[in-house]
């Protein structure tokens, strides 16, 4: 049975949590105790309904305010998938929660209120798809039941998010009416809209074709470890341990180490304490060479003729989530998988409108959830290739210096 990691994302009160309530409830997912507490903590015991929301909003302040601040993971399965569901908040101040929810979904939910139509949170979300490169896109058009089932309303709406659609390369997007609060076209097809004829959102996640994201043509192996156990038996051990990012290795291949270039061949292969003849991702693999070289943490190992860029200035897409404005000159560390550098911003050429998604000049530092062009210079040469062709080696996060916050997630170009 497969695995459909995907998120939901959207303005606040667009009804996201309740979405995820439903999806649950109505496929007979909750269990009984949970439910049980789930009638206590409701807010609507007057008008006899379950608040669904609940079960998502965990932390006591989105309880109490009705909101959701952190990413909240939810597993569910049917006779079909298995499901892994990330509610991501819809306050604009909490969108860099979304992006760690979002960068590792093969699907994202966008909902859109019914009654106020693509809104500004909605175009930021559709960007940060287009950015992070989700392959599918589900526009949910919730809270139908407010504009009493209005095809009028749902094909506007279509027409309008069509264009943000088009201007960012998002190219399947799949439109579904619905009444998160009802259950209408959640599990079972609404009766109310008979003038859709899609499928229920529950059919559709079942259904949807899930690419892999596995990369097997270009090998990256990063060393996180060096085994040097200098016992008795094993006195000339050296074993290069990591996750193969993309990829497969043979034993006998040739390789590069990368950022010194360095050229050797893997002597030997481990996955899980036991020798094999070849490894693939996303294992955790120990590779052994067949000459004594000077690797490190950090280090990448990549075959012969099949190798990544390895550059010390490099242009980046910057998705700005530190409180304190970014200034170009800015100085940071850079964690690119297992590879810690300092780096410096040298330059911000330009940012990107949420509304018209045009690029604007920078006049002043760049603020909280602003995406931004950017070129940052390493203290050293990194090795990695551009997230378009392997985000696994194309992606990183900037870290202050000073508070070891997360200040920004890196997309390089």
């Amino acid at each position: 049975m497969d695995l459909l990691r995907f998120i939901t994302a959207g303005s606040v009160d667009d009804g996201k949590s309740t979405l995820i309530g439903r999806l649950l409830y109505d496929s007979k997912n909750i269990m009984v105790d949970q439910l049980e507490v789930l009638e206590k903590q409701t807010k609507n015991k007057q008008a006899g309904s379950i608040d669904l929301a609940l079960l998502t909003d965990g932390l006591r302040a989105e309880r109490e305010q009705g909101i959701t601040i952190d990413v909240a993971y939810r597993y569910f399965s049917t006779p079909k998938r298995k499901f892994i569901i990330a509610d991501a908040p819809g306050h604009v101040q909490y969108t860099r929660n979304m992006i760690t929810g979002a960068s590792n979904a093969s699907l994202i939910i966008i909902l859109i209120d019914a009654r106020q139509g693509v809104a500004e949170q909605t175009r930021r979300h559709s960007i940060i798809a287009s950015l992070l490169n989700i392959p599918q896109v589900v526009v949910a058009i919730n809270k139908m039941d407010l504009v009493e089932y209005s095809q009028d309303t749902y094909n506007n709406i279509v027409i309008d998010y069509a264009k943000v659609a088009s201007q960012l390369g998002l190219q399947h997007v799949t439109y579904i009416p619905i009444s998160a609060l009802n259950g209408d076209n959640i599990v079972d097809a609404s009766e109310t809209m008979p003038w859709y004829e899609g499928q229920t959102l529950l059919n559709y996640l079942e259904t949807v074709q899930v690419e892999t994201n596995a990369n097997l043509d270009d090998a990256r192996m990063q060393v996180q470890f060096v085994i040097r156990p200098q016992t008795e038996a094993l006195h000339d051990y050296r074993g290069y341990a990591g996750k193969v990012l993309s990829g497969v290795y043979k034993k006998g291949d040739s390789v590069k180490i990368l950022p010194a270039g360095i050229e050797s061949t893997i002597a030997s292969l481990e996955v899980n304490g036991v020798a094999v003849e070849e490894a693939f991702a996303p294992q955790p693999v120990v590779i052994q060479l067949a000459d004594d070289i000077d690797i490190s943490r950090g280090d990448t190992i990549v075959k012969l003729g099949n190798e990544p860029k390895v550059e010390n200035e490099l242009e980046v897409l910057l998705c700005w989530l530190g409180d304190k404005p970014l200034q170009a000159g800015n100085k940071y560390y850079l964690q690119h998988n297992s590879r810690l550098i300092r780096t410096v911003v040298k330059e911000v050429s330009y940012k990107l409108d949420v509304n018209t998604l045009s690029q604007q000049p920078v006049t002043e530092g760049v603020k909280l959830n602003e995406v931004v062009k950017a070129t940052i210079k390493t203290a050293s040469p990194l090795v990695f290739d551009a997230y378009k062709t392997l985000p696994a080696t194309g992606s990183a996060i900037l870290i202050d210096e000073t508070s070891n916050s997360t200040v920004a997630a890196v997309l390089i170009q």
